[in-house]
């Protein structure tokens, strides 16, 4: 990575992260900062992303770049968002490090181990959900551990434990249509919780909610976050959301997509979208977004045109 992409901004930084941390009981009332974070921020990475590089083969038989030598490194508990243009390639990044699909070139590693396929120790949360229709809520939730193999009373166990951590227990013997999207997409993130991810991977999962629902489970997540210590990667077109919710704003460049900017988000928590200091600070990202939106535009323009 070069000088220029890891160029970060420290937005409104109070103090080193062991004061803030020593401080939280007034700064962050309503959310519990956890000790690990602090001890851990010097320790080994718990996603590495070296030389990530990734192309297709398209119709015509030329081969499209869509990735180009991402170089990135998550901590263990850290709540990372990557934003950029339509078509930079957020979306295949979160698949790669699920397994899902097979970089071209470069490694990831996972507590310093390849990423050879999928696995339960990275859960990758869709917008549209995947939920089963057919099952209760309960049900759902309990899916991944079933076919895991784990026995009934500490499935139900769990289910209880995870299904009251998203404040939905009065609700797990009722189906998903029944619910709410707001109460769906709480459905999904407890189901994949209960599969006990060290890294859980969400595709911008709040995109199709209201800005009331969206404004909840952002409340939400933040708290969960904070209670089981998971490592979050979260990506988003919504640069204020980003803000609202990340410790690092990673931006990616429009096709082939590559780490353009870092930005360190120091706010304290809990924060609103509405709030100042987050409305300044995703103005900053967005004027360099708006230089690779631009840039996605002159292409779709060229090739209107030349059609």
């Amino acid at each position: 990575m070069t000088r220029d992409s890891r160029t970060q901004f420290a937005f409104h930084l109070n103090s080193h992260p062991a004061v803030r941390h020593a401080n939280h009981s007034v700064r962050m009332a309503a959310i519990a900062e956890l000790p690990l974070r602090v001890a851990i921020e010097r320790g080994m990475p718990k996603v590495s992303l070296q030389g990530i590089s990734l192309s297709y083969l398209t119709n015509d038989g030329s081969r499209l770049k869509a990735l180009d030598d991402i170089n990135l490194q998550v901590r263990p508990g850290e709540f990372l968002c990557i934003v950029g243009p339509s078509g930079c390639g957020k979306s295949t990044l979160l698949h790669l490090i699920a397994g899902l699909h097979q970089a071209t070139a470069g490694s990831i590693l996972v507590d310093n181990a390849p990423v050879a396929g999928t696995g339960t120790d990275r859960i990758l949360i869709f917008q549209e959900l995947g939920l089963f229709p057919w099952l209760t809520v309960a049900q759902n939730v309990e899916f991944g551990m079933k076919m895991k193999g784990v026995g009934k009373a500490e499935r139900e166990e769990k289910t209880e434990y995870y299904l009251r951590l998203v404040h939905l227990g009065q609700f797990k013997k009722s189906y998903t249509h029944q619910l709410s999207g707001g109460m769906r997409q709480r459905v999904a993130l407890a189901r994949a919780l209960a599969s006990e991810p060290d890294v859980l991977l969400m595709d911008e999962p709040f995109a199709a909610l209201d800005a009331q629902t969206r404004d909840l489970l952002h409340d939400e997540l933040e708290r969960i976050w904070a209670e089981t210590g998971r490592t979050i990667i979260f990506v988003t077109h919504n640069v204020r959301e980003a803000v609202r919710l990340g410790e690092r704003v990673v931006l990616m460049t429009f096709r082939p997509g590559r780490v353009k900017r870092e930005y360190l988000v120091d706010l304290p928590r809990p924060r609103k979208l509405e709030d100042t200091a987050v409305a300044r600070s995703a103005r900053e990202i967005l004027n360099d977004l708006r230089e690779e939106i631009n840039k996605s535009l002159e292409e779709q323009y060229g090739y209107e045109a030349a059609g």
